[in-house]
Order: structure tokens, then C-alpha cells, then sequence
């Protein structure tokens, strides 16, 4: 029973958990992936953070809008090429969700005020959409609940996996039997990767659900306990004056400020926002709120983050005392803390670099995983409907029918879509990846998270539907082929374009990475092109699929 409903339960979520396995893989390198992508900065060089005030004041006296609220950046990078940034929201949603154009500003060398819309390469956060949403190019309000339903179901298959597997846990334990039983192989790969990696996939599976059920986790909350709801989103903040802006403390006063009351906390940005009730801040709140406050975000290497990338503490814009630890690194309490652990588990931004490839290294396994449990499934579907076959032979055989050859059966409908997207939809996805990451740097200033889903669709699309087409048999290898051939094209653009950061140890890395990648696809081809012309005959996997024959039993 427990064998059905993994095989079933697998097959239902594994192509859509390829897909978020694969790119938050990616997501692991995003800050050298939005390196490798980003054009060269046309801004002057930042001011010092000395001259960041007088900074802020030409920023409000030109842009009013920006005193809704700014971002200083005390460290100048990539993914931050400016001392000011600023985000402008076209509308209500998009400012709930914190999107809009974003403004960067600097200082001339004649201290003039320079602003420009062209910043860091919207790929990478396309990426960490994809793997967030596994793939599903909707919503997020709708995307999030199918993601946990897909999560729901993953957790169903590791504890059924592992029930299947038990019998013969000592005996296989260790075996990888390479040989010409290509389904045992795939097996015992299947059964090595899912069982040494089980603790990383349980700790994926139920954050996944944490996440994907956030809301519905604080409604139910808040309706045990009296509150009624979520919690409540922050107000936007209109624009507002910047004339009418309190004094504040200059922003290398501030980072002091963090650094003193938060040792081992190092701070890389200072976002200003007024409080409800603050001149220019939304109506409505009481004078004792009044004020800007400051988020200091950054890092503490000896804790846990709430995020992929930073920790956050909130302090008084004109005090500096700090006001709220609840996304603080070494300073929450048990209940923030245990929250947080969910978010650092998943990130894997605890212990450095090597978590970090390590949670790489694991997430491409994971994708290999969903991969062959999807070959395994086809390929016992194969075996199923010989057996069944074989058995009316005998049936029809003791009945007094003439004995001797039979057809196999053709491989059902069913198994044959299967088969076809076990190979277009991972391969489409690996390609579309490829393809809209080398579009990012030809792109240049043209370049959004609609465009890069574009492109990515339109590919994963071909390749799917390519699939679909000529069978799994002949996809298996031309996909892979190309699939490599896309990644290659990462490499290659990058020997002739130029990156915000030229000889950084990011962008090599990424281009590496692609060519490793590419490597194992070619060799994946030729694999699969032997299987389709040197497999059983009878197998969804043989270019020229026939009924191999078939002889009853005892005959």
C-alpha cells in the first residue's frame, strides 16, 4: 500500500518540486548570479557616508516622494551600486508586496545630484520566484497555497518512501548496482540519495509548509488568542515633504549607534521610514508614535537570519536606541527565535560558505531525486503491463487457446505523456534558467521580472512541448543536448559583454558553474541516446518503441 502511494503521491508533486529544487539550488549563489547579470553602474562613485546627509537633502528637495521612505547603503557592491536608494510603487499592491521602480542616487564630483532608474539585474529574484512558486507562473496569493499543497504532499512521499524501503534497508543500504539492469541502478540510486538526504528533505518539506501557509498559520492564531487575524501589514507611507522631515542621526551615527547597543552585529543597510503619525508618514496614528524609524539590516555570523540574506533591527531615526528585536540575530526570544529557525533551516544562511554548497550540492541532488522517481514510476508501469499481459496469456492458454507468442502490450497513453514529461518538463526548466539568465546581460536596461518570465516560459514551454512531440524516447537525448547547449550560452556571453563587476570571483564562479552543469547534460545525452537505440524494445524509452514478444506461462 505504502509503495502505491509513493509511486502516485511522487508522480502527483515531482516534476513541480524538480523545478523549485533546481532553482533554489540556484538560489544559493544569488548575490554572484545578480553580479554576473548586472550591467556596469553609470553612477559617480558614492559619497562617503560623511556626505550621505547632504545627500539625502538634495534627494528630498528633488524627489518629495522619497521621504515615504529611503535606503541608505553603507557598503557600495553589485547587487547596491548606490549610496540612495528609493522605490516608487505604482500602485497599492504593488507597494504591499514591495514592488515598483527603484531610484538610485549619488553625488558628482561637483556635487551635484545624479539619479538614475538602471540597477541590478532582476534575474536573480526571477529565479527565487520560481523556485518559491515551483514553477507556477501565478499570483502569489494563489501560487503560495498550491506551493503547500505540493509541500503537504512531498512530506507524504518521504515518510512512504522510507516506509518502502525499510525491509531492505540493511541488505541495500550501500548498494549502487551498476550494470545492465538499468531499473535497479536507477533504483538503488533513487533509494541512496533519498535516504542519506532525508534530513535536509524533511527540513525542506516542512518549512516549505511554513511558508506557504503563513497567513493561515497567524489567522488561526489570532482567532485562538483574541486577535481575529494576521498581523497587520505595515502602512504605506505617502509621499511627503522633505522639508517637514524631523532631525535625524546622520546615517554613520546610526550604524554606530547598532554596532554599540548590538555587538557582533554588522549593519550593511539603513532603511528611513516614518511611523504612523510621523510628518509625512500615514494618518491616523497617535502623537506617542510619532517619529522615523530606522531598520538597520545586516548579519551576526555566530546566529541564525530570518532571511536569505540579513538580519534586521529597528531603532529610533533620531535617537538611535533601538525599538524591536523580533528579526535580531542573538537577541530575539524563544518564540522569534524558533520562527527564525525555520526560515535559517531552509535558507541554509547558517555556518557560511561551505552550508551554502552544501545546501547547492543538496538541492541538484534533490531535483536528481524527483528525476529517477519519475524513471522508476514509467518504467514499473512497463513491467506492470507486461505481467498483466502475460497473465491473460496463461488465462487464455489453460482455456485451450493455441499456446505461443504474444505481443506485449503497447505502452498506454498515459505512460507515454508521463515519459515525455519526465524529460521535458526538468529540461525545459534547466534550459529556461540558462536562456533568460545569459538574456539578462544583452537586456541591459530593458530587463524585468515580467521579461525574464517571458523568455523562461516561452522556453520551458518549447521544451516541454517538444517532448510531447517526438516521445520521451528521442526528447530524452535532443533535450539534454540542448539543455546543455543553453548552458554554454552563459559562459559564452559573458566572454563578450562586461558585468557591474569585471574579474570578481562571483561571476566566474556562476560561468563554472554553467559548464559543470553543461558537462553532465552531454554526458546525459549520450547516455540517453544509447538507451533509445540499445534498450528493450518494449520500453518508453527505445526510439522505435514495438511489443517485445511475449510467451505465456508454462508454454
Amino acid at each position: 500500500m505504502y509503495k502505491e502511494i509513493h509511486g502516485w503521491v511522487g508522480i502527483v508533486s515531482g516534476l513541480a518540486l524538480f523545478i523549485g529544487f533546481y532553482a533554489g539550488a540556484l538560489t544559493m549563489f544569488e548575490g554572484p548570479v545578480q553580479q554576473w547579470a548586472s550591467a556596469p553602474p553609470q553612477l559617480a562613485p558614492s559619497p562617503s557616508l560623511e556626505r550621505t546627509p547632504e545627500l539625502v537633502e538634495k534627494v528630498l528637495a528633488a524627489h518629495p516622494e522619497a521621504a515615504a521612505g529611503y535606503t541608505v547603503n553603507l557598503h557600495i557592491d553589485a547587487t547596491h551600486p548606490a549610496r540612495v536608494t528609493w522605490t516608487v510603487a505604482e500602485d497599492e499592491h504593488a507597494a504591499e508586496h514591495g514592488h515598483g521602480t527603484v531610484h538610485y542616487a549619488s553625488l558628482t564630483p561637483d556635487g551635484a545630484l545624479q539619479v538614475e532608474t538602471r540597477g541590478p539585474s532582476p534575474v536573480a529574484q526571477f529565479i527565487d520566484e520560481l523556485h518559491r512558486q515551483v514553477g507556477l507562473p501565478l499570483d502569489h496569493e494563489i501560487a503560495m497555497p498550491l506551493m503547500g499543497a505540493v509541500a503537504l504532499l512531498y512530506v507524504i512521499a518521504l515518510v512512504s518512501g522510507v516506509i518502502v524501503l525499510l525491509p531492505s534497508l540493511v541488505k541495500d543500504l550501500f548498494a549502487l548496482r551498476v550494470g545492465r539492469n538499468v531499473k535497479r541502478m536507477w533504483l538503488d540510486a533513487h533509494n541512496v540519495l533519498g535516504l542519506f538526504s532525508l534530513p535536509f528533505h524533511l527540513v525542506m518539506a516542512l518549512t516549505a509548509v511554513v511558508f506557504a501557509f503563513h497567513d493561515q498559520f497567524y489567522t488561526a492564531q489570532g482567532l485562538a488568542f483574541g486577535r481575529g487575524g494576521p498581523p497587520p501589514r505595515a502602512a504605506v507611507a505617502p509621499a511627503g515633504d522633505g522639508a517637514s522631515l524631523p532631525a535625524l542621526l546622520s546615517p554613520a551615527a546610526l550604524a554606530g549607534q547598532v554596532r554599540a547597543a548590538v555587538p557582533g552585529f554588522e549593519p550593511l543597510q539603513l532603511a528611513f521610514s516614518p511611523r504612523a503619525g510621523a510628518p509625512g508618514g500615514a494618518s491616523g496614528g497617535d502623537a506617542a508614535g510619532a517619529g522615523w524609524v530606522v531598520r538597520a539590516t545586516g548579519g551576526d555570523p555566530a546566529y541564525g537570519i530570518r532571511t536569505p540574506l540579513y538580519g534586521m533591527v529597528t531603532a529610533d531615526a533620531a535617537t538611535g536606541r533601538v525599538v524591536a528585536v523580533d528579526y535580531m540575530p542573538g537577541r530575539q526570544d524563544g518564540w522569534s527565535a524558533t520562527v527564525t529557525s525555520f526560515f535559517a533551516l531552509h535558507y541554509g544562511n547558517f555556518g557560511g560558505t561551505p552550508v551554502r554548497w552544501a545546501y547547492f550540492l543538496l538541492g541538484l541532488a534533490g531535483a536528481f531525486l524527483f528525476y529517477t522517481g519519475n524513471l522508476l514510476w514509467v518504467e514499473t508501469r512497463r513491467r506492470r503491463e507486461r505481467r498483466a499481459a502475460a497473465e491473460a496469456a496463461a488465462a487464455g492458454a489453460a482455456a485451450g487457446a493455441a499456446a505461443g507468442a504474444v505481443g506485449a502490450p503497447d505502452q498506454t497513453r498515459a505512460t507515454r505523456i508521463l515519459g515525455a514529461l519526465t524529460v521535458g518538463v526538468p529540461l525545459g526548466c534547466v534550459a529556461g534558467t540558462a536562456v533568460t539568465l545569459a538574456a539578462a546581460r544583452w537586456l541591459g536596461d530593458g530587463a524585468t521580472e515580467t521579461l525574464h518570465s517571458l523568455i523562461y516560459h516561452a522556453v520551458f514551454l518549447a521544451g516541454t512541448g517538444w517532448a510531447l512531440w517526438r516521445g520521451a524516447a528521442r526528447a530524452g537525448w535532443e533535450l539534454a543536448l540542448a539543455a546543455a547547449l543553453c548552458l554554454l550560452a552563459v559562459p559564452a556571453t559573458g566572454l563578450v559583454t562586461v558585468a557591474g563587476s569585471p574579474g570578481a570571483a562571483g561571476p566566474v564562479l556562476v560561468e563554472l558553474t554553467a559548464v559543470a552543469l553543461a558537462v553532465l547534460l552531454a554526458g546525459s545525452a549520450r547516455a540517453a541516446r544509447r538507451r533509445a537505440t540499445a534498450g528493450p524494445r518494449d520500453s518508453v524509452w527505445a526510439a522505435d518503441a514495438r511489443p517485445a514478444p511475449l510467451r505465456p506461462s508454462g508454454a
